[in-house]
């Protein structure tokens, strides 16, 4: 989006992001053009592009000096990013007070905010409920469960789960790796070991990826298929085609999965990961920063206040079909996503990229899966993932 003004004596600022799907920049769109009639004397210019390609170039415009006034970055870019000193102090926003404490806990850097979430997202398991009713199988609400519905439909001769190459196999891994840490509110001191080497990432991982193993190797999952599946384009036209029972993918995802297929009944449930009961992967998501080196810092910094606004932020994270971050914020309206709601109020959750974390956990599972569904074994794969991160914390 890129708006003419009347007068000559504007302020331009570029704004970039992984967000381009039409629905998604609709919104923006809106809440930019809203922005612009309250500052007549600022411009702003919104461009795009898809998933990791997004993130290699913010990283190029960065280190070549043309980067952009504000920019969406996830936790491990702005690892890098802070580390060269190019985020800029957000801690002086009005709306930093509206968020809620988990959500400030996430954001607060040593007495600074480098970044502010827009939404609260969540992974969950899309299960196909006209599918499951016509075989009169059950939503699965824990491990077991969800193992035999898996195998009954593998005895049909139906592969059970659509997982893509990137999101699936490491929100399970993080989710099963973390969640008694989180419930026993002890992740200060777990990520602090991480952090300085005192104790490995394979050690909470193993778990998880142990479980993704054996999901595939017990046909649940087709590896081949998965390396070959883009995330939230190809898993959710195969789902949409309403011939498989469950997804793995981001909870974001449902308002399109609706669009692709209205007549397909489906439903978002919390991850059956757990022997006793279901749980969540969220993350603080859609973050926006402003660069430190922009020449034009405060017009940036009016505009993600602006786009914080408890009615933007609402806006933004129903289209989302996510969270709000933000106290007193409403969940979104989608109805598929409902099921959700109920772990999320409880605290049954982990959070994927949490701030405490200095290693660019993302990055590091997203390869982990990728090794998994290639058919390496567990061990190997953990022990290459150790690895890079000790790798990664020498670069720190």
């Amino acid at each position: 989006m890129n708006e003419e003004a009347d007068s000559e004596d504007v302020t331009t600022i570029t704004f970039f992001g992984n967000k381009y799907e039409p629905e998604n920049v609709k919104v923006i769109e809106e809440i930019i053009s809203g922005f612009m009639k309250e500052n007549p004397d600022i411009r702003v210019s919104y461009e795009s592009l898809k998933g990791t390609q997004y993130f290699e170039a913010l990283e190029k415009r960065m280190e070549t000096g043309k980067g952009d006034d504000v920019f969406m970055v996830n936790h491990d870019i702005l690892l890098k990013l802070k580390a060269k000193g190019q985020a800029a102090d957000l801690s002086g926003l009005r709306t930093i007070p509206d968020y809620t404490d988990q959500m400030l806990t996430q954001m607060k850097d040593e007495g600074k905010i480098y970044w502010v979430p827009t939404t609260v997202s969540a992974f969950g398991l899309y299960c196909n409920e006209d599918l499951l009713k016509k075989h009169k199988q059950k939503t699965p609400g824990n491990l077991k469960e969800w193992e035999s519905v898996c195998s009954y439909f593998t005895k049909k001769g139906i592969t059970p789960v659509i997982c893509n190459n990137d999101i699936s196999l490491k929100t399970l891994a993080v989710g099963r790796g973390f969640y008694s840490v989180y419930q026993q509110n002890n992740q200060k001191q777990v990520f602090e070991n991480l952090n300085n080497g005192k104790e490995k990432l394979s050690r909470y991982l193993t778990p998880g990826f142990d479980l993704a193993q054996s999901l595939i190797q017990q046909g649940y999952i087709d590896p081949g298929k998965s390396l070959k599946t883009e995330k939230t384009s190809d898993d959710l036209e195969e789902f949409a085609k309403g011939k498989s029972p469950f997804m793995l993918t981001g909870a974001w995802a449902a308002g399109r999965v609706k669009t692709m297929n209205p007549d397909l009944k489906f439903s978002v449930s919390p991850l059956p990961l757990l022997e006793k009961g279901s749980m969540l992967v969220v993350n603080a998501d859609t973050r926006l920063s402003v660069n430190a080196d922009s020449r034009h810092v405060k017009a940036a910094e009016m505009f993600v206040e602006y786009f914080t606004q408890a009615e933007n932020i609402q806006k933004f994270s129903d289209q989302q079909c996510s969270f709000s971050p933000l106290k007193g914020g409403k969940p979104s309206s989608v109805e598929e996503i409902r099921p959700l709601l109920s772990c999320y109020k409880d605290g049954k959750t982990v959070i994927g990229t949490d701030s405490m974390l200095k290693l660019p956990i993302w990055n590091l599972t997203a390869e982990a899966s990728k090794q998994i569904l290639s058919g390496k074994p567990v061990r190997s794969v953990m022990n290459r993932m150790d690895r890079q991160a000790e790798k990664e914390r020498k670069v720190q």
